[in-house]
This record gives structure tokens, sequence and C-alpha cells, in this order.
């Protein structure tokens, strides 16, 4: 017979794995775990123009170089030849971290999140290739080449995105 304890173990354990096989590319932080050290630098191969594919259509990043402790990026989704939707993001050093915001945007600069809400990701953990946010991570393939897995939310489920981006300049 299991013991009560063993029990118990084995159902976390079993939901840690179908987490873990459901969003294989995605780190989340525990709870009340701090965000490591970390600066600019540990992504500033980031920094330039970025195209792909998804949702049917062409997209895109820019991202600035690092300057006064953040690093600025704009994202844009054009379907059949019309944009659908702006992101406007930075990650900033904070606190001795790194912080990745958003806002979303309609294509007439209407903003999806309240004036003063953004969207925010904090720093989970940085390896040689990827850095890992709270449901996002940043892979460097190459110097031309990164993948961005996100956590998406809708209809009450969430799903693991991945925007695949060669560099055009």
């Amino acid at each position: 017979m299991i013991k009560k304890s063993t029990f118990y173990f084995l159902i976390l354990f079993c939901l840690d794995v179908f987490a873990n096989d459901k969003f294989p590319n995605l780190l989340f932080l525990e709870d009340k775990q701090q965000s490591p050290p970390a600066d600019l630098g540990v992504v500033k191969w980031l920094s330039g123009h970025w195209r792909g594919e998804a949702f049917g259509g062409i997209i895109e990043e820019i991202w600035s170089p690092a300057v006064g402790g953040s690093m600025m990026g704009a994202f844009k989704l054009v379907v059949d030849n019309r944009v659908q939707f702006y992101e406007i993001e930075t990650i900033s050093e904070e606190s001795g971290t790194l912080v990745f915001r958003l806002k979303h945007f309609h294509r007439d600069l209407k903003g999806w999140e309240e004036k003063d809400k953004s969207i925010d990701f904090f720093l989970v953990k940085v390896s040689d290739n990827k850095v890992y946010f709270n449901g996002m991570t940043i892979e460097r393939i190459s110097n031309k080449e990164i993948n961005i897995y996100v956590a998406i939310e809708n209809n009450g489920s969430t799903t693991e995105e991945k925007f695949t981006y060669k560099k055009v300049k």
C-alpha cells in the first residue's frame, strides 16, 4: 500500500511532468522565487531587425541596442497585407535583474491594456543561448536566427507558441 505522502509526491511529480510536456521551452517562477541577477549584456545579441511568419502572416521585431539601462523593441503582425496589431516592448535592468514588459495596440494605436498597465515577464534563468522570462523564452539559434516562445492564453486554455525569426539587418 502506498503511503499518503508518497501518493501526494507522485501526483505533484506527474503534474510537473505534464506541465513540462505542455510547455517544453518555457520556465515559470515558483511561488516567492526571486529573479536571478543579470544585466542587458545577456540579451545584447537581440538588437536588430527580425522577421518571420506566425498566425498566418508576417511578424517583425525591431530591437534597439541597450542604452540607459534598457532595450526598446517593437512588434508587428501583418496578415493579408494588413496590420493586425502592434506591441511596444522593453527589457530593463531593475534591482539587479531583468524585466521584459510589453503593451499591445490595435492597428489604430488604441491600447489593449489599461493606460497604466503592462504585461510583465520577470527573469527566471539565463543559459548560454536562452533567456527565460516567466512564461516567455528568447532563444539565440545563431547570429541570424532566434526563436521566441510565449505562453498565450485564449478562451481559458494556455498554449506555448513559437515565433521563429531571421535577422533582416
